[in-house]
């Protein structure tokens, strides 16, 4: 899939979504470096990974953190091929139910520091990289409500609908750097992280909700991702590409 040989950055790379697309990149021949904001997560998912993996710790919402992360992987690589923004704050029931005149500010801003700054921060210091070799590929990991809205969620669908924003931004600004951006807008994906949050009756319901009649797989998504990483997609950029089984088409 045109991977092969190049080193790519994937954010919240250590568990179910993430892990995924690090494997799938690693399997394909690429360089991956894994990040998480501890250090036990890391040595475990480069053990599952098993080749051409390395772990950074990298916390999304402290800008100090950013900047060592940079610093860090600069001593060890000379450019950076793919960036994968996939990590994001926590889904927690106590904020996705909220109406949105029931969200502190707190609470979204929480959000937006991980999903949406922190991701920019990386992104903004990544560009600078891959300026130098004028190549580049960078997907934000979003979600379908970013784009048809949804009765619940409201400050993770407007993170989202930033990095959609940004990856526009990215197309038009750095093209001439053929550097190219992508949104993966994600339906309902069968993590861990899902499985543990809603309750049965609520997987049913969300695998009824697409035209497929079920819940997409993490693998599936990486093999998407891997295809859009490499040179399948190379006269292609700035576009929403949406995973989700057929629940909102556009």
């Amino acid at each position: 899939m045109s991977v092969d040989g190049k080193i790519a950055i994937v954010t919240g790379g250590t568990t179910g979504l993430g892990l995924a697309i690090s494997r799938g990149l690693a399997r394909n021949g690429a360089t991956v470096i894994i990040t998480s904001r501890k250090k036990s997560k890391l040595k475990k998912a480069c053990h599952l990974i098993d080749k051409n993996c390395y772990g950074f710790q990298l916390d999304l919402s402290k800008k100090n953190s950013i900047s060592k992360f940079i610093e860090n992987i600069s001593k060890d690589v000379r450019h950076v091929d793919i960036l994968i923004n996939n990590a994001g704050f926590p889904f927690k029931r106590e904020i996705w139910f909220k109406n949105i005149h029931d969200i502190s500010e707190v609470e979204l801003m929480n959000i937006l520091q991980v999903d949406l700054i922190g991701s920019f921060q990386l992104t903004r210091e990544t560009l600078k990289i891959m300026m130098k070799k004028r190549t580049g590929v960078i997907i934000n990991i979003a979600s379908t409500p970013a784009i048809s809205g949804h009765i619940c969620g409201s400050p993770y669908s407007i993170a989202k609908a930033g990095l959609i924003s940004l990856t526009k931004h990215i197309a038009l600004e750095y093209g001439r750097y053929n550097i190219r951006s992508y949104s993966v807008a994600l339906g309902d994906i069968y993590t861990d992280s899902m499985r543990r949050s809603l309750s049965r009756s609520e997987l049913v319901k969300a695998k009824n909700e697409n035209t497929m009649k079920r819940l997409g797989q993490p693998e599936e998504v990486a093999k998407s991702i891997v295809s859009i990483a490499g040179e399948n997609f190379s006269f292609s950029t700035g576009n929403t590409i949406i995973i989700d089984g057929g629940k909102v088409i556009i």
